[in-house]
This record gives structure tokens, sequence and C-alpha cells, in this order.
């Protein structure tokens, strides 16, 4: 780790305790108690999302469309919890009564007296939409109703309500049980009580809340886009994948982008039909390489899940490059790094011009706690700051990458 930026910790200390306060929210707003929580969808997101409520000593009902999703849903929480009490993070009456808290169901029905229902479903705008005008017609006027999607359009989802002041985003990050950051989506039409009222909600489930504004991808994955096309383009050009991963872990993240994807599964959202290639990603998840779970992806992985670069990988990745016409060169190190950083802090810069972020330090709180930026830099806009503006305006300009008005105007 390098050593600290000046005030960092000072400034990630001040941006926790600011992130909660929405300027145009008065401190007066009334609160809607929270007694129930529904959530739906047993999966890993969702299983994570409710035990957050649990431990908080919420009740949540939890529904499922089939019997063998819903008692594997419910199973890994209780080993979840177990595997808390044999670390010692919780005592096992506390993991009982948790679990004691819980009722599973398979019908929509069981959620109609929730307060609060989160909809942890498959990230299609058809199903969104498909499970909140259901809601809609069964859970209990007054009721909030979030949806925990990650890119998708939180006023279109509110559209098929007749009740969008109810509905907000809650995406909160895998391992939900675990990870800190819940993005917190405000709709167009989103009421002042909904919105404070989650805010406050995100305290008892030991959250840090940031407020977003309606994007696609919002804060963190608006911004992630930007990495991973330059991460994608970098690879075409002649840069190693192993090195692009390198540069980050040495910049302090806990892992690069091709590890991340195979992390997450290299056939997230694949065509499955093996003779459509018209990507790196496509062509590996048609040679059988989805990633850790398949035990290959960008990188082979041995019985304990450690990786090494893959000859085959980088004969695939040369082959497109040659195909696309793509010539190949070296590409420094401090290249890889100014075009995968420097974008982010264009883009940041974009949110904070557009106001779907409220302030510069809750961006860097989404980047912190939601996607392991290093914590010595107090984030990416605070660390871009001390870097000097001018110096990431000059790096875009010098590979050729835009440069929105705000970037330069602040640069000078």
């Amino acid at each position: 780790m390098s050593e600290p930026l000046p005030g960092a910790k000072e400034h990630i200390d001040a941006a926790l305790s600011q992130c909660a306060v929405i300027d145009d929210l008065p401190a007066d707003t009334p609160l809607i108690p929270i007694a129930k929580v529904g959530v739906i969808g047993a999966g890993t997101m969702g299983g994570g999302i409710t035990m957050n409520f649990l431990t908080a000593g919420i009740p949540v009902t939890i529904v499922e469309r089939e019997q063998a999703a819903l008692d594997r849903g419910v199973d890994v929480m209780g080993k979840n919890y177990a595997a808390s009490v044999k670390r010692g993070r919780i005592e096992a009456a506390d993991a009982e009564a948790a679990m004691a808290r819980l009722t599973p169901a398979l019908d929509f029905s069981a959620l109609a007296d929730c307060d609060l229902v989160i909809e942890a479903v498959y990230e299609s705008m058809d199903v969104k939409k498909d499970v909140f005008s259901r809601l809609d017609a069964i859970v209990k006027p007054g009721a909030i109703l979030a949806s925990n999607t990650s890119y998708l359009d939180v006023d279109e989802i509110a559209s098929v309500t007749k009740r969008p002041e109810a509905v907000l985003g809650m995406h909160f990050f895998s391992p939900a049980n675990i990870m800190k950051l819940l993005e917190v989506v405000r709709g167009a039409k989103t009421g002042a009580s909904q919105l404070a009222t989650v805010m406050q909600l995100a305290g008892k489930i030991r959250k840090v809340p940031v407020v977003s504004g309606v994007c696609h991808g919002f804060i963190g994955n608006r911004m992630l886009a930007k990495r991973q096309e330059q991460a994608n383009a970098l690879i075409m050009e002649g840069a190693a994948y192993f090195d692009i991963d390198q540069v980050l872990l040495d910049f302090g993240f806990p892992m690069g982008p091709f590890q991340m994807g195979d992390l997450a599964g290299l056939d997230i959202g694949w065509h499955r039909d093996p003779s459509k290639v018209t990507t790196v990603r496509e062509a590996l998840c048609a040679a059988g390489r989805w990633g850790q779970k398949t035990g290959k992806g960008f990188y082979d992985y041995d019985e304990n899940r450690q990786r090494t670069p893959s000859a085959e990988v980088q004969a695939i990745i040369a082959d497109f490059a040659a195909r696309q016409g793509v010539p190949q060169r070296e590409v420094t190190r401090e290249e890889i790094f100014e075009r995968l950083i420097y974008p982010m802090i264009n883009e940041g810069m974009l949110i904070l011009d557009e106001g779907i972020a409220q302030r510069a330090s809750d961006i860097d709180l989404v980047w912190l706690n939601g996607y392991g930026w290093p914590a010595w830099t107090g984030g990416p806009m605070y660390w871009a700051a001390h870097q000097g503006l001018d110096k990431v305006v000059a790096g875009l300009k010098r590979h050729g990458l835009p440069v929105c008005d705000k970037l330069a105007r602040d640069a000078g």
C-alpha cells in the first residue's frame, strides 16, 4: 500500500457524515415506519439482502417462484449464519433469532402487508416491469417498492405503477450481506418520505447510503463501464490482460477487470450460441472458458482458485486483433494506468455536472465501499484533485480520449 494522501482519512470521515444528507430534503421529513420487509428472489443477491434486515431485527418475507429455489436460498442463509457463528462474528442465539424472523413464501400475496418490498430478480426491464405491476396491485398503500437494479431506468420501472412516488432503487452490492455500499436511486417522482426513510433504514442495516439520480449504471457502474471500455481496447492493441490487472493491483485494487470478469462469470449475459462470436468474451465462452466456475476464463485456475495466465487466451486475443486489423504495439504501464483511471475521473465529473451525484465525496464513497478503490487515496475524485486535474486532462488528450466541460473548467 502507498502512503495515505494527506487528509484522505479526514475526507472519508467527512464524506460518511455527509452522505445521508440530501440537500433538498427538509430535516423534519416524516419517515415511514418499516416493521416488515419483503424480498423477491432467493438467489445470491436476494438472500444477501434478506440477511441484512434479519440481522438488524426486521422480519422478512422472501418470495421465490419454485420450492426448490426457495429451499436452496433459505439453506444458504442458514449456512452463512452458521459460518459467522463459527468465526465468532455473531452469537449462536442471535443467528437462530435472525433465521426465526424469516418467512419463506411462493406467492406474491404474502407480501401484501410489507412496509418495504425489494425485488432482486433477473436484470431485464420486461421482468422488472411485470414484477412491479403485480406488486402495485397487491402491496398495501403507503409501502415503498424498491428495485435492486444495477443499471436500469427506475423511472420506467415506476411508470407501470399507480404510485411512482413509492418507487426507488436500492442497489446492493454482492455479497449483499457483507458489502457496505447501498446506491439509493432517486426517481423523478420518488417521494421525500420514501427517500428519507430508505436513507435512515440504510444506517440500521449498517450500509453506507449514497443517493444517485437516474441514468444507465447510476454512479458506480457508469464509471466502471468507462474503465472496462479501455481495458477491452488495450488488450486488442497489444497490452497483456494480466498486465492490465497487475497495474490496478499495484495501485491497491483487490482485483483487476479481467479477474473480476472471471469471478462474476464470463457467461453472464452470453447468448449461448458458440457459433456466434463477435467479441473476445464470446470467444472465451464458446471455448468453455466461463471463469472461475469452470476452472478457466481469462486465466487458468487450480483447485485452490489460484490463477495463471493462459496461452490459449492470448492466442484468441491475438487472432481477434489480427482479424480486425488492429496493429499490435508495446503498451507502457503508465499508458495502461492513465487509460483505465482517467476516463473514470472524466465520467465522475459528468455525473456531478448532470446532478446525478450530489457531491464529489459521494462518488468517492461509492468507489471506496462498492468497488475496492484503494482507501489510501481518499477515493477517485479526491485522488484526482490531489494529482492535479490539469494532469488528468493532459493524459486524456494524449490518448485521444474525451474531456468533459466541467473537468476542463475545473482544471483551469
